[in-house]
């Protein structure tokens, strides 16, 4: 078998991989699906250990989908003399951008704009600016080199004014005194997290969304299972919950951390750690209301603003605040949008407003606790804890350094299995990237061997590398699903069709939230999609007329419900709004952080 047909996560699959949670005992079972999770279930895979995932939502459906869709190295804290961290990330963009995910992570360039300040008094602050910044970011680049595990990205350079302007129109002329150029990497966040997942299942893994882990199992102080209750289950069925039992459990659960710690109350137990949400808005507006050829990074008065190219998109983000409401919904409100638009504003010659806005998107990012007051002062790193004995918490850290994260706590888990071997996942490449090099290379023969335009050969292979034979596949098979995608005409039907077939999308919004991002590249948020991708999915899921109405209803509800937080003054009464639609998963109440009044999840104890 193949690991391409290995590694599908179908309908049924997931039936397969439940009886497998009932019935069977595993060395490692990960809860959470975001890409610590799937990484930590990848890595343990990888090293011949039984493992199992389960991911309450859908894979990546919290902070994992919700990022700047950067694997960077940090180049702020290089300011902040956190090297080591800095190192780490650069090492882990290097592997991803040449090794393990090519296909997914490719360069992105940036400016770094130089101000002028005023008249010929200000010449030394300009030298000195230009001197200050060139070092921080040759420093950056002296990192990817020697240390990067393969740069995989353009080296710097200085430009002056009339440079910076020519491949950035856009910018003010007044107040620039040039800029400096270097280059990070750009991913689609969500569809790392799914590859993660499927490579790891390609490996044996049992992976399964719309299963909650809803209470630890316990035998005296030892964790030896959790107990998980199938969302997907119809009401009332006596199988929606059951137990899965694990000689390890590994908690990756990010802004929900704190719950995991709460599990173990009843027996006094303190995890050490706690973990804060820091809310991060995202602004997506068309290309054309920008013009310019890289991306931006700006200093604001508490952190730095990114603008992005994505695509036919720029992205610009982000805010930086602390959240105590909602984490599975977090919620953009006018506030947040006024003040990126005020921030990116300064630097623009024509000032951007909210009728240039195409989509809003809100994640939640989990902080180690400190004593700082600002969220943007809290630590980037993460931390592993086992606060009783089979249970392991990972947390905190950044997207870019999940492969350490997911080493580092099955580190801990082999030691306690004994006579695991050392993580691989440095060396293997994830579905699509092999062979990616020369499938790209020779993509116009691909093209026409399956009679489609070479631009469509493209837009596959950036995002399912060599796994886009697949969907050509399917195209051969069906040459309808080679037509455009109703209302979102860069993506295909058989986008659709192969996330319900092999990538465990399993409701509407999985496709057009995580699966495409057609729910903010698009001003109507995917309402046009809706019913066309509800069809398409429903064929392979069996949905009848009902369902795919139901469908339909509850994405409609979901957009309303996040315009409407959108025009909120603050984040209370945003939230408020946000959580006027229901969730399309059952089981889910209002799930506020840790100083709100989130639901205690119970444990229970043979």
């Amino acid at each position: 078998m193949s690991r391409s047909v290995a590694g599908q996560l179908s309908p049924e699959r997931r039936a397969d991989d439940l009886r497998r949670l009932r019935a069977e005992r595993f060395d490692v079972l990960v809860i959470g699906g975001g890409v610590t999770g799937a990484g930590a279930a990848l890595d343990a895979a990888s090293r011949g250990l039984k493992v199992a995932l389960v991911e309450a939502r859908d894979h990546a459906a919290g902070t994992s989908s919700r990022s700047s869709k950067l694997i960077h190295g940090g180049l702020r804290y290089l300011e902040q003399l956190e090297f080591h961290l800095v190192h780490e990330a650069l090492t882990e963009r290097g592997l991803l951008a040449t090794r393990l995910a090519p296909h997914l992570v490719r360069p992105v360039p940036f400016l770094v704009p130089l101000p002028a300040g005023r008249g010929v008094r200000d010449v030394p602050g300009r030298l000195f600016r230009r001197s200050y910044y060139g070092a921080g970011v040759a420093t950056y680049d002296a990192f990817a080199g020697v240390f990067g595990g393969g740069r995989g990205m353009p080296l710097h350079r200085h430009l002056t004014r009339e440079g910076a302007r020519r491949v950035f129109p856009s910018l003010k002329a007044e107040g620039l005194a040039g800029a400096i150029r270097y280059y990070d990497g750009q991913v689609d966040d969500a569809r790392l997290v799914v590859t993660l997942a499927r490579t790891a299942a390609s490996l044996g893994a049992t992976v399964v969304s719309s299963a909650r882990a809803v209470g630890l199992i316990r035998q005296a102080r030892e964790v030896t299972g959790v107990r998980v209750r199938d969302l997907e289950a119809p009401g009332g069925s006596p199988d929606a919950e059951f137990e899965v039992q694990a000689r390890t459990v590994i908690a990756a659960t990010g802004v929900w951390s704190d719950d995991m710690s709460r599990m173990l109350n009843d027996v006094g137990l303190r995890p050490g750690i706690r973990v804060r949400a820091s809310k991060g808005v995202h602004l997506v507006v068309p290309r054309s209301a920008i013009t310019g050829e890289t991306g931006l990074i700006l200093r604001t008065a508490t952190s730095v603003l990114f603008v992005i190219p994505w695509g036919g998109h720029w992205i610009i983000g982000t805010t930086d605040t602390d959240w105590r409401l909602d984490r599975s919904h977090p919620a953009a409100s006018a506030r947040d949008i006024d003040y990126l638009l005020q921030q990116v504003n300064t630097v623009l010659d024509r000032p951007l407003t909210r009728d240039d806005i195409e989509g809003v998107y809100a994640g939640l990012r989990p902080l180690l606790a400190g004593e700082a007051d600002s969220t943007s002062k809290l630590s980037r790193e993460h931390a592993v804890f086992e606060p009783m004995l089979g249970l392991l918490l990972v947390a905190g850290g950044k997207y870019t350094t999940y492969r350490v994260m997911a080493s580092d706590v099955v580190d801990r888990a082999a030691r306690r299995l004994g006579g695991v071997r050392p993580s691989r996942t440095a060396d293997l490449p994830l579905l699509g990237a092999d062979g990616y090099a020369a499938m790209w290379r020779d993509r116009a023969d691909l093209a026409r061997r399956h009679g489609v335009p070479v631009g469509v050969a493209e837009h596959l292979l950036e995002r399912y590398g060599t796994l886009t034979l697949d969907l050509l596949a399917l195209i051969d098979a069906d040459p309808l699903l080679a037509s455009p995608l109703a209302g979102a005409p860069e993506y295909l039907a058989a986008e659709v069709t192969y996330a319900a077939r092999a990538e465990g999308a399993l409701h509407l919004e999985d496709v057009l939230t995580r699966r495409t991002r057609i729910s903010f590249e698009t001003s109507h948020r995917g309402l046009e999609s809706a019913e066309h991708a509800a069809e398409l999915m429903g064929a392979v899921l069996g949905w009848d007329a009902a369902t795919r109405a139901r469908e339909v209803e509850n994405y409609r509800a979901r957009v309303a419900a996040e315009r409407q937080s959108q025009q909120m003054p603050d984040d209370v009464a945003a939230d408020a709004a946000r959580l006027g639609a229901p969730d399309v998963r059952g089981g889910f109440v209002r799930d506020r952080g840790s100083d709100g009044d989130a639901a205690e999840l119970p444990s229970s104890s043979r």
